[in-house]
């Protein structure tokens, strides 16, 4: 691949290599690094995708600490639990919460430990159970300057699986500058140069902490989320980069509210999906998608990829978008039957069904 790179760089130069996807990056930092391209370098894209790296350098330069430890084996992890009440283990690197786990108390950590080794997981870290409103931050950096286009309000129901996003986050003032203030420091502190970001945030009573940062938009379809609430289309900005005739990063503007709401069923047998036209007909729809029908098989929510579709609305306002995909989603009923034995998977295997790869340098 490199040696590919260089030759058709010598016949055409690039000026830049731009990826939206997450397994993308660590290829484009390496190019970068390697032609010697404007844009994020290899190391800059391996601590974003590497999240003990990202959070060791956080706490190294004192950038909202959390405690966390690599994992090893089933005693430390008790250890860990015991001192802090709880924690969450995930592999270091990854995306759409797949192989994340809370743990809540000492009791469940043997649970978890032999979870973790079914479903092979290998390397992995274990963290401070962080609580508090989860939002992420989409932004776009140039010429050093990193802009907040949106900020996306989050729900889990507790979990780890996304079940819902909106913009704009309800959120007051002064967590607005906290959130934004906090975001360009951790930015300025992997050395993110240009582009998309989307950094994931707790806001604990000790101020906003890191979940994970990445080098692109958000999956989820929250560029959509963004377009339909400020106007801006943040899968097109990176390509101004290449505008030399005065490009300026476009301030968002008040377009109302979006919101997304998953579809989840009980894990089994498909047996029925009623209601989908009469949710599609809504005027407040502007994308529904339903990936599930009669006979396809529903696995315990684990990850984002055992979501069953999704409905997303435009509205006047954060609590109306918010109501809306909520009312309009419920309508949507999509019965299972229980399965004797849900097949067990591994995360080999859930990584080939998506064709993706944790590091392509592996």
């Amino acid at each position: 691949m490199t040696r590919l790179a260089r030759t058709l760089h010598a016949v055409r130069p690039f000026e830049r290599i731009l990826t939206q996807s997450e397994i993308g990056q660590l290829v484009v930092g390496h190019l970068n690094d390697e032609l010697g391209l404007q844009g994020n370098g290899l190391t800059v894209m391996r601590t974003l995708h590497d999240k003990l790296a990202l959070r060791t350098l956080l706490n190294a330069k004192g950038i909202g600490p959390v405690d966390v430890v690599r994992g090893t084996n089933r005693d430390a992890l008790h250890r860990f639990v015991a001192e802090h009440g709880s924690a969450v283990v995930k592999p270091v690197m990854g995306s759409g919460s797949l192989g994340v786990r809370k743990i809540r108390s000492v009791a469940e950590v043997d649970e978890v430990w032999d979870w973790l080794s079914s479903f092979g997981i290998g390397t992995f870290m274990v963290e401070e159970l962080l609580e508090g409103r989860e939002v992420s931050v989409e932004t776009f950096s140039y010429r050093g300057e990193h802009h907040v286009l949106a900020v996306t309000g989050k729900e889990t129901g507790g979990g780890v699986v996304e079940l819902g996003h909106v913009v704009p986050a309800p959120l007051g003032m002064a967590d607005q500058r906290a959130v934004a203030d906090f975001t360009a420091a951790v930015l300025d502190t992997v050395g993110v140069a240009e582009g998309t970001a989307h950094t994931e945030l707790i806001l604990t009573a000790a101020g906003p902490r890191v979940v994970e940062s990445h080098a692109r938009c958000g999956g989820d379809r929250i560029t959509k989320l963004v377009e339909l609430s400020t106007g801006i289309d943040m899968e097109e900005l990176p390509f101004h980069l290449l505008d030399t005739t005065g490009f300026t990063v476009p301030s968002p503007e008040a377009k109302g509210a979006a919101a997304i709401r998953f579809l989840t069923a009980e894990p089994g047998r498909v047996v029925t999906v009623e209601g989908v036209e009469k949710a599609r007909a809504h005027e407040a729809v502007i994308e529904l998608d339903v990936k599930v029908q009669e006979g396809d098989l529903v696995r315990p929510l684990h990850w984002s990829e055992d979501r069953c579709g999704y409905v997303l609305v435009h509205a006047a306002s954060t609590s109306e978008a918010i109501a809306q995909a909520d009312k309009i989603s419920s309508s949507i009923e999509i019965r299972t039957e229980a399965v004797a034995d849900i097949p067990e998977v591994h995360m080999n295997d859930v990584l080939a069904e998506v064709d993706e790869i944790l590091d392509p340098f592996a």
